[in-house]
Protein backbone atom coordinates (compact mmCIF):
# COMPACT_ATOMS: atom_id res chain seq x y z
CA UNK A 1 0.00 0.00 0.00
CA UNK A 2 1.41 3.42 -0.88
CA UNK A 3 2.62 5.62 1.96
CA UNK A 4 -0.20 7.73 3.36
CA UNK A 5 -2.92 5.82 1.50
CA UNK A 6 -5.97 5.11 3.63
CA UNK A 7 -7.38 1.63 3.82
CA UNK A 8 -10.88 2.84 4.64
CA UNK A 9 -12.91 6.02 4.46
CA UNK A 10 -14.71 7.05 7.62
CA UNK A 11 -17.99 8.92 7.70
CA UNK A 12 -16.48 11.92 9.40
CA UNK A 13 -15.83 15.48 8.31
CA UNK A 14 -12.49 17.31 8.60
CA UNK A 15 -11.83 19.39 11.68
CA UNK A 16 -14.06 22.43 11.86
CA UNK A 17 -11.26 24.85 12.76
CA UNK A 18 -11.52 28.14 10.97
CA UNK A 19 -14.85 29.49 9.67
CA UNK A 20 -18.27 29.17 11.21
CA UNK A 21 -19.66 30.27 14.58
CA UNK A 22 -17.45 30.30 17.63
CA UNK A 23 -17.46 27.08 19.64
CA UNK A 24 -18.31 27.71 23.31
CA UNK A 25 -16.13 26.46 26.14
CA UNK A 26 -18.05 24.33 28.63
CA UNK A 27 -16.62 24.42 32.18
CA UNK A 28 -16.69 20.97 33.77
CA UNK A 29 -17.84 20.25 37.32
CA UNK A 30 -15.20 20.57 40.03
CA UNK A 31 -16.08 17.26 41.64
CA UNK A 32 -15.14 13.68 40.70
CA UNK A 33 -17.61 11.45 38.96
CA UNK A 34 -19.17 8.77 41.17
CA UNK A 35 -16.74 5.93 41.82
CA UNK A 36 -17.93 2.57 40.51
CA UNK A 37 -16.15 -0.69 39.92
CA UNK A 38 -14.34 -1.28 36.64
CA UNK A 39 -15.40 -4.55 35.00
CA UNK A 40 -12.32 -4.97 32.79
CA UNK A 41 -9.42 -2.53 32.54
CA UNK A 42 -6.09 -3.39 30.97
CA UNK A 43 -4.03 -0.53 32.41
CA UNK A 44 -0.89 -1.24 34.46
CA UNK A 45 -0.41 0.28 37.90
CA UNK A 46 1.60 3.27 36.66
CA UNK A 47 -0.18 6.58 35.96
CA UNK A 48 0.30 6.48 32.20
CA UNK A 49 -1.62 8.57 29.70
CA UNK A 50 -3.08 7.14 26.54
CA UNK A 51 -0.32 9.23 24.97
CA UNK A 52 2.49 7.08 26.32
CA UNK A 53 6.13 8.12 26.33
CA UNK A 54 9.14 6.06 27.39
CA UNK A 55 8.88 5.18 31.06
CA UNK A 56 10.90 3.62 33.83
CA UNK A 57 11.56 0.42 31.91
CA UNK A 58 12.52 2.25 28.73
CA UNK A 59 15.49 1.35 26.63
CA UNK A 60 17.57 4.07 25.06
CA UNK A 61 20.57 2.51 23.37
CA UNK A 62 23.76 1.20 24.92
CA UNK A 63 24.30 2.03 28.57
CA UNK A 64 26.62 4.99 29.08
CA UNK A 65 26.81 8.66 30.01
CA UNK A 66 26.01 11.51 27.66
CA UNK A 67 27.63 14.81 28.71
CA UNK A 68 27.50 18.38 27.46
CA UNK A 69 26.84 22.04 28.24
CA UNK A 70 23.49 23.88 28.31
CA UNK A 71 23.37 26.39 25.48
CA UNK A 72 21.12 29.47 25.65
CA UNK A 73 19.57 28.73 29.02
CA UNK A 74 15.88 28.34 29.86
CA UNK A 75 13.49 25.53 30.74
CA UNK A 76 15.49 22.39 31.58
CA UNK A 77 13.74 19.76 29.43
CA UNK A 78 13.77 22.03 26.37
CA UNK A 79 17.44 22.98 26.78
CA UNK A 80 18.52 19.37 27.37
CA UNK A 81 16.60 18.19 24.30
CA UNK A 82 18.38 20.77 22.15
CA UNK A 83 21.80 20.09 23.66
CA UNK A 84 21.60 16.28 23.68
CA UNK A 85 19.65 15.52 20.52
CA UNK A 86 17.10 13.50 22.52
CA UNK A 87 13.41 14.23 22.24
CA UNK A 88 11.84 16.40 24.92
CA UNK A 89 9.59 13.52 25.91
CA UNK A 90 12.64 11.27 26.32
CA UNK A 91 14.39 13.89 28.45
CA UNK A 92 11.31 14.20 30.69
CA UNK A 93 11.26 10.42 31.21
CA UNK A 94 14.99 10.37 32.09
CA UNK A 95 14.50 13.27 34.52
CA UNK A 96 11.69 11.35 36.23
CA UNK A 97 14.04 8.37 36.60
CA UNK A 98 16.74 10.51 38.23
CA UNK A 99 19.21 9.83 35.43
CA UNK A 100 20.24 13.46 34.77
CA UNK A 101 22.79 15.51 36.71
CA UNK A 102 23.29 19.27 36.49
CA UNK A 103 26.68 20.47 37.73
CA UNK A 104 26.99 17.25 39.74
CA UNK A 105 23.50 17.33 41.31
CA UNK A 106 20.53 15.14 40.35
CA UNK A 107 17.74 17.05 38.57
CA UNK A 108 14.16 15.80 38.30
CA UNK A 109 12.05 18.89 37.53
CA UNK A 110 11.36 19.43 33.81
CA UNK A 111 10.30 23.06 34.25
CA UNK A 112 13.42 24.10 36.20
CA UNK A 113 15.05 27.24 34.77
CA UNK A 114 18.70 26.52 34.06
CA UNK A 115 21.36 29.09 33.10
CA UNK A 116 23.53 28.93 30.00
CA UNK A 117 26.83 27.13 30.43
CA UNK A 118 25.57 24.61 33.00
CA UNK A 119 27.27 21.21 32.55
CA UNK A 120 25.01 18.16 32.39
CA UNK A 121 25.41 14.39 32.41
CA UNK A 122 22.72 11.94 31.28
CA UNK A 123 23.01 8.31 32.32
CA UNK A 124 21.47 6.34 29.46
CA UNK A 125 19.81 3.06 30.46
CA UNK A 126 20.93 -0.20 28.92
CA UNK A 127 18.83 -1.61 26.11
CA UNK A 128 16.92 -4.64 27.29
CA UNK A 129 15.63 -7.57 25.29
CA UNK A 130 11.90 -7.74 24.66
CA UNK A 131 10.07 -10.17 26.92
CA UNK A 132 6.68 -10.09 25.18
CA UNK A 133 6.40 -13.13 22.92
CA UNK A 134 5.13 -13.21 19.31
CA UNK A 135 1.64 -14.67 18.90
CA UNK A 136 -0.31 -15.38 15.72
CA UNK A 137 -3.32 -13.12 16.28
CA UNK A 138 -5.22 -11.70 13.25
CA UNK A 139 -4.65 -7.98 12.63
CA UNK A 140 -5.99 -5.32 10.27
CA UNK A 141 -2.91 -3.47 9.04
CA UNK A 142 -3.84 -0.10 7.54
CA UNK A 143 -0.30 0.99 6.64
CA UNK A 144 3.23 -0.26 7.23
CA UNK A 145 6.82 0.69 6.37
CA UNK A 146 10.20 -0.01 7.94
CA UNK A 147 9.67 2.59 10.68
CA UNK A 148 6.03 2.30 11.77
CA UNK A 149 2.77 0.41 11.40
CA UNK A 150 -0.81 1.69 11.64
CA UNK A 151 -3.34 -0.83 12.96
CA UNK A 152 -7.16 -0.82 13.06
CA UNK A 153 -7.66 -2.45 16.46
CA UNK A 154 -10.87 -4.39 17.14
CA UNK A 155 -12.75 -3.93 20.40
CA UNK A 156 -11.73 -6.53 22.97
CA UNK A 157 -8.00 -6.52 22.18
CA UNK A 158 -5.66 -5.19 24.89
CA UNK A 159 -2.86 -2.99 23.53
CA UNK A 160 0.10 -4.33 25.55
CA UNK A 161 0.84 -6.91 28.24
CA UNK A 162 0.12 -5.83 31.80
CA UNK A 163 -1.10 -7.28 35.08
CA UNK A 164 -4.01 -9.58 34.27
CA UNK A 165 -3.16 -9.61 30.54
CA UNK A 166 0.26 -11.28 30.16
CA UNK A 167 -0.29 -12.15 26.50
CA UNK A 168 -2.86 -12.18 23.72
CA UNK A 169 -2.33 -8.44 23.15
CA UNK A 170 -1.76 -6.16 20.18
CA UNK A 171 1.97 -6.12 21.01
CA UNK A 172 2.14 -9.93 20.88
CA UNK A 173 0.32 -9.90 17.55
CA UNK A 174 2.60 -7.21 16.08
CA UNK A 175 5.77 -9.00 17.17
CA UNK A 176 4.57 -12.04 15.22
CA UNK A 177 3.46 -9.95 12.25
CA UNK A 178 6.78 -8.10 11.99
CA UNK A 179 8.78 -11.33 12.18
CA UNK A 180 6.66 -12.87 9.41
CA UNK A 181 6.75 -9.81 7.15
CA UNK A 182 10.40 -8.82 7.02
CA UNK A 183 9.95 -7.59 3.42
CA UNK A 184 8.29 -4.48 4.88
CA UNK A 185 11.50 -3.68 6.77
CA UNK A 186 11.97 -3.82 10.53
CA UNK A 187 11.55 -7.34 11.87
CA UNK A 188 10.46 -6.20 15.34
CA UNK A 189 9.18 -3.18 17.28
CA UNK A 190 11.07 -0.31 18.83
CA UNK A 191 12.63 -1.33 22.17
CA UNK A 192 12.17 2.16 23.64
CA UNK A 193 8.80 1.28 25.13
CA UNK A 194 10.41 -1.35 27.36
CA UNK A 195 9.93 -5.06 27.78
CA UNK A 196 6.12 -4.99 27.90
CA UNK A 197 5.32 -1.98 25.71
CA UNK A 198 7.71 -2.16 22.72
CA UNK A 199 6.84 0.41 20.09
CA UNK A 200 3.82 1.75 21.98
CA UNK A 201 3.55 5.55 21.83
CA UNK A 202 -0.18 5.79 22.61
CA UNK A 203 -3.03 3.51 23.58
CA UNK A 204 -6.76 3.07 23.36
CA UNK A 205 -8.84 1.09 25.83
CA UNK A 206 -9.37 -2.62 25.41
CA UNK A 207 -13.05 -2.15 24.54
CA UNK A 208 -12.48 0.84 22.24
CA UNK A 209 -11.94 0.07 18.55
CA UNK A 210 -9.96 1.99 15.96
CA UNK A 211 -6.63 3.34 14.79
CA UNK A 212 -3.24 3.22 16.51
CA UNK A 213 0.27 3.90 15.24
CA UNK A 214 3.10 1.75 16.59
CA UNK A 215 6.84 2.42 16.18
CA UNK A 216 9.14 -0.17 14.60
CA UNK A 217 12.35 1.88 14.87
CA UNK A 218 13.87 4.04 17.61
CA UNK A 219 13.83 7.16 15.42
CA UNK A 220 10.12 6.66 14.70
CA UNK A 221 9.38 6.10 18.39
CA UNK A 222 11.13 9.33 19.40
CA UNK A 223 9.50 11.33 16.60
CA UNK A 224 5.99 10.07 17.28
CA UNK A 225 6.36 10.51 21.04
CA UNK A 226 7.39 14.12 20.43
CA UNK A 227 4.24 14.77 18.38
CA UNK A 228 1.99 13.21 21.00
CA UNK A 229 3.73 15.25 23.70
CA UNK A 230 3.17 18.54 21.89
CA UNK A 231 -0.43 17.62 20.94
CA UNK A 232 0.14 17.99 17.19
CA UNK A 233 -1.42 14.59 16.37
CA UNK A 234 -4.87 14.65 14.74
CA UNK A 235 -7.30 12.33 16.50
CA UNK A 236 -11.05 12.07 16.04
CA UNK A 237 -13.33 9.58 17.78
CA UNK A 238 -16.91 8.59 17.04
CA UNK A 239 -19.07 8.01 20.11
CA UNK A 240 -22.69 7.03 20.67
CA UNK A 241 -23.88 8.80 23.81
CA UNK A 242 -27.00 8.82 25.97
CA UNK A 243 -29.18 11.87 25.39
CA UNK A 244 -28.46 14.76 23.05
CA UNK A 245 -25.75 17.23 24.14
CA UNK A 246 -26.58 20.94 24.27
CA UNK A 247 -24.96 22.93 22.81
CA UNK A 248 -24.46 20.75 19.75
CA UNK A 249 -20.81 21.81 19.50
CA UNK A 250 -18.49 22.80 22.34
CA UNK A 251 -15.06 22.46 23.93
CA UNK A 252 -14.73 20.58 27.21
CA UNK A 253 -11.83 21.44 29.51
CA UNK A 254 -10.97 19.90 32.86
CA UNK A 255 -8.21 18.31 34.87
CA UNK A 256 -8.28 14.50 34.89
CA UNK A 257 -6.56 12.36 37.52
CA UNK A 258 -6.78 8.86 38.88
CA UNK A 259 -9.64 8.44 41.32
CA UNK A 260 -8.53 8.63 44.93
CA UNK A 261 -10.91 5.73 45.64
CA UNK A 262 -10.14 3.42 42.71
CA UNK A 263 -6.83 3.68 40.82
CA UNK A 264 -8.30 1.91 37.80
CA UNK A 265 -10.79 4.73 37.36
CA UNK A 266 -10.27 8.34 36.31
CA UNK A 267 -12.04 11.39 37.73
CA UNK A 268 -12.25 15.15 37.27
CA UNK A 269 -10.56 17.26 39.93
CA UNK A 270 -10.89 20.95 40.79
CA UNK A 271 -9.47 23.51 38.35
CA UNK A 272 -7.62 25.21 41.19
CA UNK A 273 -5.13 22.35 40.95
CA UNK A 274 -4.36 23.19 37.33
CA UNK A 275 -1.20 25.33 37.21
CA UNK A 276 -0.49 27.93 34.59
CA UNK A 277 2.21 26.97 32.12
CA UNK A 278 3.10 26.57 28.52
CA UNK A 279 1.08 24.45 26.12
CA UNK A 280 1.66 20.75 26.64
CA UNK A 281 2.86 21.18 30.24
CA UNK A 282 -0.46 21.54 32.07
CA UNK A 283 0.13 19.22 34.98
CA UNK A 284 -0.78 19.49 38.64
CA UNK A 285 0.31 17.44 41.60
CA UNK A 286 -2.77 15.36 40.90
CA UNK A 287 -4.04 15.37 37.38
CA UNK A 288 -3.40 16.72 33.92
CA UNK A 289 -5.16 19.31 31.81
CA UNK A 290 -7.50 17.70 29.24
CA UNK A 291 -9.27 19.26 26.25
CA UNK A 292 -11.95 17.63 24.06
CA UNK A 293 -13.80 19.32 21.18
CA UNK A 294 -17.14 17.64 20.47
CA UNK A 295 -19.92 18.13 17.94
CA UNK A 296 -23.19 16.26 17.44
CA UNK A 297 -23.37 14.52 14.05
CA UNK A 298 -26.75 12.77 14.34
CA UNK A 299 -29.63 12.64 16.83
CA UNK A 300 -31.87 9.68 17.66
CA UNK A 301 -35.31 10.02 19.32
CA UNK A 302 -36.95 12.99 20.99
CA UNK A 303 -34.42 15.24 22.79
CA UNK A 304 -35.68 14.62 26.35
CA UNK A 305 -36.99 11.07 25.92
CA UNK A 306 -35.47 8.25 27.94
CA UNK A 307 -34.43 6.51 24.72
CA UNK A 308 -32.77 9.53 23.09
CA UNK A 309 -29.16 9.26 21.95
CA UNK A 310 -26.67 10.95 19.65
CA UNK A 311 -23.68 10.23 17.45
CA UNK A 312 -20.89 12.59 18.52
CA UNK A 313 -17.50 13.36 17.02
CA UNK A 314 -14.81 14.04 19.65
CA UNK A 315 -11.50 15.60 18.64
CA UNK A 316 -8.70 15.45 21.18
CA UNK A 317 -6.12 18.10 21.98
CA UNK A 318 -4.77 15.93 24.79
CA UNK A 319 -4.73 12.17 25.24
CA UNK A 320 -5.52 11.42 28.86
CA UNK A 321 -6.63 8.00 30.04
CA UNK A 322 -10.39 7.57 29.47
CA UNK A 323 -10.58 11.24 28.38
CA UNK A 324 -13.59 11.03 26.05
CA UNK A 325 -15.48 8.79 28.45
CA UNK A 326 -14.86 11.04 31.47
CA UNK A 327 -15.56 14.30 29.63
CA UNK A 328 -18.83 13.18 28.03
CA UNK A 329 -20.06 11.62 31.27
CA UNK A 330 -19.27 14.85 33.11
CA UNK A 331 -21.86 16.76 31.06
CA UNK A 332 -24.49 14.07 31.54
CA UNK A 333 -23.99 12.20 28.25
CA UNK A 334 -22.09 9.04 29.06
CA UNK A 335 -21.17 6.68 26.24
CA UNK A 336 -23.71 3.94 25.58
CA UNK A 337 -22.51 0.64 26.99
CA UNK A 338 -20.03 2.29 29.38
CA UNK A 339 -20.82 0.85 32.80
CA UNK A 340 -17.75 2.47 34.36
CA UNK A 341 -18.69 6.12 33.90
CA UNK A 342 -22.43 5.89 33.33
CA UNK A 343 -25.46 3.65 33.32
CA UNK A 344 -27.63 2.69 30.38
CA UNK A 345 -30.78 4.87 30.29
CA UNK A 346 -33.93 2.97 31.14
CA UNK A 347 -35.38 3.52 27.68
CA UNK A 348 -32.34 1.93 25.99
CA UNK A 349 -31.67 -1.06 28.26
CA UNK A 350 -33.78 -3.51 26.28
CA UNK A 351 -32.27 -2.38 22.97
CA UNK A 352 -28.65 -2.77 24.15
CA UNK A 353 -29.52 -6.02 25.90
CA UNK A 354 -31.15 -7.56 22.83
CA UNK A 355 -28.14 -6.54 20.72
CA UNK A 356 -25.70 -7.85 23.31
CA UNK A 357 -23.83 -4.54 23.20
CA UNK A 358 -21.58 -4.61 26.27
CA UNK A 359 -18.74 -2.16 25.60
CA UNK A 360 -18.36 1.60 25.46
CA UNK A 361 -19.58 2.81 22.06
CA UNK A 362 -16.33 4.50 21.08
CA UNK A 363 -14.26 4.23 17.90
CA UNK A 364 -10.94 5.92 17.04
CA UNK A 365 -11.91 6.94 13.50
CA UNK A 366 -9.19 9.35 12.34
CA UNK A 367 -5.45 9.46 13.00
CA UNK A 368 -3.10 11.99 11.44
CA UNK A 369 0.58 12.77 12.03
CA UNK A 370 3.81 13.76 10.33
CA UNK A 371 5.92 10.76 9.38
CA UNK A 372 8.86 10.92 11.83
CA UNK A 373 11.42 10.00 9.15
CA UNK A 374 10.13 11.20 5.77
CA UNK A 375 8.34 14.28 7.23
CA UNK A 376 5.35 13.55 4.98
CA UNK A 377 1.83 14.18 6.30
CA UNK A 378 0.01 10.93 7.05
CA UNK A 379 -3.75 10.68 7.61
CA UNK A 380 -5.81 7.52 8.06
CA UNK A 381 -9.53 6.92 8.51
CA UNK A 382 -11.47 3.90 9.72
CA UNK A 383 -15.12 2.97 9.22
CA UNK A 384 -17.29 2.49 12.27
CA UNK A 385 -17.27 -1.23 13.24
CA UNK A 386 -20.22 -3.51 12.67
CA UNK A 387 -21.46 -3.56 16.29
CA UNK A 388 -21.70 0.25 16.46
CA UNK A 389 -23.31 0.43 13.00
CA UNK A 390 -25.95 -2.06 14.12
CA UNK A 391 -26.55 -0.07 17.31
CA UNK A 392 -27.00 3.08 15.23
CA UNK A 393 -29.48 1.31 12.96
CA UNK A 394 -31.54 0.16 15.94
CA UNK A 395 -31.49 3.65 17.45
CA UNK A 396 -32.72 5.03 14.13
CA UNK A 397 -35.37 2.29 13.82
CA UNK A 398 -33.82 1.02 10.61
CA UNK A 399 -33.05 -2.56 11.60
CA UNK A 400 -35.57 -5.05 10.41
Amino acid sequence: MAQGETAKQARIAPSGRGGGPAVPDVPLPDVPLPDVSVPDVSLPDEDLDDDAVPGADAAGGAEGTLTGIIGAGGRLDKELAEASGLSRARVQALLAEGRINLAGKVATQSSLKVPAGTPFAIQMPETVALSAQPQDIPLTIVYEDEHLVVVDKPAGLVVHPAAGNPDGTLVNALLYHCAQNAHNGGTSLSGIGGVLRPGIVHRIDKDTSGLLVVAKSAIAHEGLARQFADHSIERAYLALVAGQPVPAEATLRGTIARSSHDRKKMALIGPELRPEGERGAHRSERGKHAVTHYRVLQRFGAPLASDSAALVECRLETGRTHQVRVHMASIGHALLGDQTYGRTPKGLRALLGDLGFARQALHAAVLGFIHPVSAEPMRFASDMPEDMRMLMALLAGEAG
